[in-house]
């Protein structure tokens, strides 16, 4: 069933079917590009939360006991039908999200893809055999560790959910996931996919509610061996607290505000195109988007002026109109903190070079913006801007501009820009960050882990990394009897 937009009637999912929850409280789904409500999420009940994570436990016994072959089916069918889908999840995903039609396809298409991977991954988790004394048989072996509680944001609507999703099961657990209230219908046609598949019930439930009252439960049930958390850096030292009074172990992938250092011998076009590309990736609204833009003095010029005309060349709109290529923040917050933070960087003596202002239509549109001269103590250089702002700053010494990006707690992301082997290496030992990209800007992937430090978090996602904090190392010594 759809609504007069276009938008699938959203449910839960709990033990293996579509539920409303037993509140019949809602909460309105917003389109981003027009600021009309689509449709509605049900909000569970603590009851609602008991059940899924009875499920939860039940589905755990099941899916533990089917063999790696039967499991690995079920994941590759779930990945083919995710695939079959991408265009109409990505439908669904740019009417509540609101990036474009071709960044929401992709994502879904990413996904089926990370599926295969992780589904595949699992095959090879493999134990050891470790010598020991005569009569004794010493093995390490790696098991699911159990029921997880996941929570994810609204950013990344299929991509984030199942990242936590096929991780945790392909490892063998089960698990109850919050997605986002914002995005919920995009989600839901993701468990859709494996429930299609025929995954059985109980091993993934869906749910919604007010944030603060379904993770308390479901971190504090004993039934929920392991928690997974991505989001805002705040959120997640309380749910980190709230974990570690209950002795579980954590995934916490939080924010950053990821510097971008761009050295004497790059070459300044280069360098702006690709910044500017994934600067601008979905309104700016993702973890690892660079955000510090730090240019060698003598580069500073010509990479704003080609960074500028980057960002003047967007077409911003609703994202499923053809031909945009910039589609609006997800909400109302996010705008208003675009607006503050630019305020807050004129007041102190930056320079719009372009953008820096709300486009005036309906809808949540923020110009894609260019500061100069924007000083140290402007909130923007210290505060993740989760949108389309790039401030550049000019630095003279390498040493120096190390240091700033060094300079806040976050760790999560950084970039550099060099054709020399020698600075790469520099910029590689230098920077305090879980992930690194040189002479590009791109992306998490699948095949390779991404992860934080510092207040960015800890746990690794993707890559042979990510199926570990969803294991559990078992030493046994056997010792054999005559």
């Amino acid at each position: 069933m759809t609504t007069d937009h276009g938008y699938p009637a959203v449910r839960m999912h709990i033990a293996g079917e579509w539920c409303q929850g037993g509140s019949g409280r809602t909460a309105p789904v917003v389109n981003p590009a027009t600021e009309e409500t689509i449709g509605e999420v049900p909000l569970a009940t603590p009851a609602d939360l008991d059940r899924a994570l009875e499920a939860a436990e039940h589905g755990f016994r099941v899916w533990r006991a089917t063999s790696i072959a039967k499991r690995s089916a079920i994941l590759d069918r779930a990945a083919d039908l995710i695939a079959e889908r991408a265009a109409a999840i990505g439908r669904v995903m740019t009417l509540e999200q609101g990036k474009t039609l071709a960044e929401s396809t992709g994502e879904a298409r990413r996904t089926a893809d990370t599926l295969r991977w992780h589904t595949e991954d699992a095959r090879r988790a493999y134990g050891r055999i470790i010598p020991s004394a005569p009569g004794t048989v010493l093995t390490v072996r790696r098991e699911p560790i159990g029921p997880v509680a996941a929570f994810v944001p609204w950013n990344f609507p299929v991509g984030g959910p199942n990242r936590k999703i096929s991780s945790a099961i392909s490892a063998g657990c089960s698990i109850v996931i919050k997605a986002s209230e914002e995005t919920p219908a995009t989600a839901a046609a993701l468990v859709e996919c494996y429930a299609d598949a025929g995954l059985p019930a109980g091993v993934l439930n869906l749910v919604f509610g007010e944030p603060a009252e379904v993770s308390a439960r479901l971190i504090a049930s004993p039934v929920t061996r392991m928690i997974a958390f991505t989001g805002s850096v705040p959120v997640g030292k309380l749910l980190a607290a709230e974990t570690g009074k209950v002795m579980k172990p954590s995934l916490m992938e939080l924010g950053g505000h990821a510097p971008v250092i761009v050295c004497a011998d790059a070459d300044p076009g280069q360098a702006a195109r690709r910044a500017a590309q994934a600067k601008f990736f979905n309104a700016g609204q993702v973890c690892t988007s660079p955000s510090r833009f730090l240019v060698h003095e003598s580069l500073v010029e010509d990479f704003t002026a080609e960074f500028v005309k980057a960002a003047e060349s967007l077409v911003v709109g609703d994202g499923l109109t053809q031909g945009t290529t910039m589609g609006p923040l997800a909400n109302e917050r996010r705008l208003r903190s675009a607006e503050r933070l630019t305020a807050d960087a004129v007041s102190k003596g930056a320079t719009v070079r372009t953008g820096g202002e709300r486009l005036d239509r309906p809808g949540y549109f923020f110009a894609p913006t260019v500061l100069t001269d924007v000083p140290a103590d402007a909130d923007l250089m210290s505060e993740e801007p989760f949108g389309p702002l790039a401030p550049i700053v000019p630095f003279s010494d390498l040493d120096d501009a190390l240091a700033i990006a060094n300079s806040l707690p976050y760790g999560l992301a950084a970039y550099g820009f060099t054709r020399s082997a020698a600075t790469a290496e520099k910029l590689s030992d230098g920077l305090e960050a879980g992930i690194l990209s040189l002479n590009h800007c791109g992306g998490s992937v699948h095949e390779a882990p991404s992860g934080g430090v510092k207040d960015s978090g800890y746990g690794r996602e993707g890559g042979p990394e990510a199926l570990d904090a969803y294991l559990v190392t078992k030493r046994v010594s056997h010792l054999l009897t005559p």
